[in-house]
């Protein structure tokens, strides 16, 4: 059984370990895993891994028809919503089941004072009422929607630098989680951060900002996560996935 992972995830991660070491203890399960290769040094999956886009709906299709790919799972970001979509049309073209494995999304609780937003850019209007100081957690890709805040300070974190339209008054934290409650404390202490901007992305490594957030009395502007293509089923967890391939195999 061949199955292609569209992944970049820690889900993914942990799915195409526990199906190579299947694999490797004369499991029927050959993996592959694809990265979109838009961050520098991903950390790579065991396995057979490919780097790089499809070339749409079409290529995807191809691809699972010519590499005899017998299940698809797209562990994506949440926020990858082009490739779920173009995942799902492949799939249907070639006749591969699909499955999407997205971690559950975050739950406000008490004390904290959440802001949802439907994109980036309603994200950015909400912010000249909330603070001044934003710590902007959304990624380098999409800084053109703060770019006209000139009156506010952005503290911005990613994995690689950005690139395009930025905000004019902007300091750079490249850096890669998990992140430490400890060290989410520190960074809003010591840049005076008044106000977070963060995307609806669940789990647990990027989850202590929410906390110091949260202990700090600052309001956070949730960015909502795009929707699943309809009719796909949904995993929560790289187990719940394996459960559904032996039920694909079956």
């Amino acid at each position: 059984m061949h199955v292609l992972v569209l992944g970049g995830t820690t889900e993914a991660r942990r799915l195409a370990e526990s199906l190579v070491e299947n694999e490797d203890t004369g499991g029927d399960v050959r993996v592959t895993s694809s990265l979109a290769g838009r961050v520098a040094g991903p950390r790579l999956p065991p396995g057979e891994v490919r780097i790089g886009g499809f070339g749409g709906t079409d290529g995807l299709a191809a691809w699972l028809r010519e590499h005899q790919v017998d299940a698809l799972i797209d562990a994506t970001h949440p926020f990858a919503g082009t490739i779920s979509f173009h995942a799902a049309a492949a799939a249907a073209m070639a006749h591969v089941p699909l499955l999407a494995l997205r971690r559950p999304g975050w739950v406000p609780g008490d004390g904290d004072r959440w802001h949802p937003a439907g994109s980036l850019e309603e994200a950015a209007e909400l912010l000249p009422a909330l603070g001044e100081r934003v710590f902007l957690t959304t990624g380098r890709m999409g800084l053109a929607a703060f770019a006209g805040l000139d009156a506010l300070w952005f503290l911005m974190r990613s994995v690689d630098a950005p690139e395009g339209p930025c905000p004019a008054r902007m300091e750079v934290l490249l850096d890669r989680g998990p992140f430490t409650l400890d060290g989410e404390r520190e960074l809003i202490r010591r840049h005076r951060v008044d106000v977070l901007v963060t995307k609806d992305s669940g789990g647990d490594a990027t989850a202590p900002k929410l906390t110091a957030a949260r202990e700090a009395g600052i309001p956070v502007v949730v960015v909502r996560r795009p929707p699943v293509p309809e009719g796909v089923p949904v995993a929560a967890t790289p187990e719940e996935a394996e459960s559904w391939l032996r039920g694909v195999a079956a």
